[in-house]
């Protein structure tokens, strides 16, 4: 065969490959193709939900807004506590409605029948058994068994306003209850709270913070109750509630250094009132009290200590006596806080302790709840006892 013709044949053979292929690969995307579009048929479809209707009014959604960031915990809520004068009309009715032993002994002689010897001496021992001590409770009884001697209890309403009057007398609405929270030289007022273990000296001071809160005044918190596990977090908490800050130290601190550094950032900050928080300490333990003394000097050379308030269960009697008189040579007391006079205080060592002392008494508490702290006065206390 000629070269030529081979030549041909070879060309031939080359573009019926090339066709042949083309053919195929044609066939082959076809049937992909087909493949592709049955599976779009048969695949179920993906329903979108349905916006969500615009209110008449709403703000239109800035789409291209960036998103908010995620765990971004909630703004806290800040409380308003209770004003004073509502809370002392409150603790009022709460106080006439309680087991209070003085307060049973008055009620008690309003309504006796007839006012004999026994029916005083009865009366005489159940003051006494109330705390008021022997001095006071003799006084009161002389004057009633004079005043009453006529009349007797013939008109329970004049009897009732003879023993309001000898009572408040005895209460002495002289002395001066307001707490002093203006500081010296623009410094702000700084009010130290000591006690006993056990007399809720944290809570009271965030009761306190409360108060003053609601009095318009700002507040810082100091936390130097470094000993009592969660001391400083529960003080905390109360400031949170109200939005008041609380400075603290680490766990087992010099509790002196702690109210130093609270006072400094309180007059860094120019607050109106620092307020301390300290350890529960026995007033019988002579180096617990001695550091107390401590905290109060650091205190002063920084602020002045406006006030110092011992917090005294009522329900200790004579005992709340004698704190009294060993916290007061240590700490120059300027003020007494009496908690739970709602349950069974005796409620006669508010007249005891400011007969004996000379302090007065200026909050009482009379509840667990958060606004259950009123500042005390004489009338308001004899009101509540004689159920007015």
């Amino acid at each position: 065969m000629p070269a030529l013709d081979q030549m041909t044949l070879l060309i031939v053979a080359l573009v019926a490959l090339v066709v042949v292929g083309g053919v195929v690969a044609a066939v082959a995307t076809s049937r992909a193709r087909r493949r592709r579009d049955l599976e779009s048929a048969t695949r179920p479809a993906i329903e979108q939900p349905p916006a969500a209707p615009v209110e008449a009014g709403a703000p239109a959604v800035d789409e291209d807004a960036a998103p908010a960031p995620v765990g971004t915990p909630p703004a806290p809520v800040t409380e308003r506590p209770e004003a004073a004068g509502t809370r002392l009309s409150r603790l009022r009715r709460r106080l006439a409605g309680s087991t209070n032993v003085l307060a049973q002994a008055l009620l008690g002689i309003l309504s006796s029948d007839r006012l004999d010897a026994d029916t005083w001496d009865d009366f005489e021992a159940t003051l006494i058994g109330s705390d008021l001590g022997v001095g006071p409770t003799a006084e009161l009884v002389a004057s009633l068994r004079k005043k009453l001697a006529v009349d007797g209890v013939q008109d329970p309403a004049a009897a009732r306003t003879v023993l309001r009057s000898e009572l408040i007398a005895l209460a002495d609405p002289t002395l001066d209850r307001a707490l002093n929270v203006t500081g010296a030289d623009g410094l702000p007022a700084v009010v130290l709270v000591v006690g006993v273990n056990g007399t809720g000296k944290t809570t009271t001071v965030g009761k306190l913070a409360r108060l003053l809160v609601a009095e318009g005044k700002t507040v810082l918190l100091g936390a130097a109750d470094t000993f009592r596990a969660a001391a400083a977090d529960q003080l905390q908490t109360w400031g949170d509630r109200v939005g008041v800050a609380t400075v603290r130290g680490p766990e087992g601190a010099d509790p002196a250094s702690v109210a130093f550094e609270a006072v400094n950032a309180g007059v860094e900050q120019g607050v109106d009132v620092v307020l301390i928080d300290t350890a529960g300490r026995l007033h019988n333990k002579a180096n617990l009290m001695d550091e107390l003394g401590k905290i109060r000097r650091v205190i002063a050379k920084r602020a002045p200590v406006s006030e110092c308030l011992l917090l005294l269960d009522a329900t200790t009697g004579q005992n709340g006596l004698v704190q009294a008189r060993v916290f007061n040579e240590v700490t120059d007391l300027t003020g007494i806080v009496l908690s739970k006079l709602d349950g069974s205080a005796k409620g006669g060592i508010v007249v005891q302790v400011q007969r004996d002392l000379g302090i007065p008494v200026k909050f009482i508490g009379l509840g667990e709840g958060a606004d259950d702290l009123a500042p005390f006065t004489a009338e308001g206390f004899v009101d509540g006892l004689l159920g007015a």
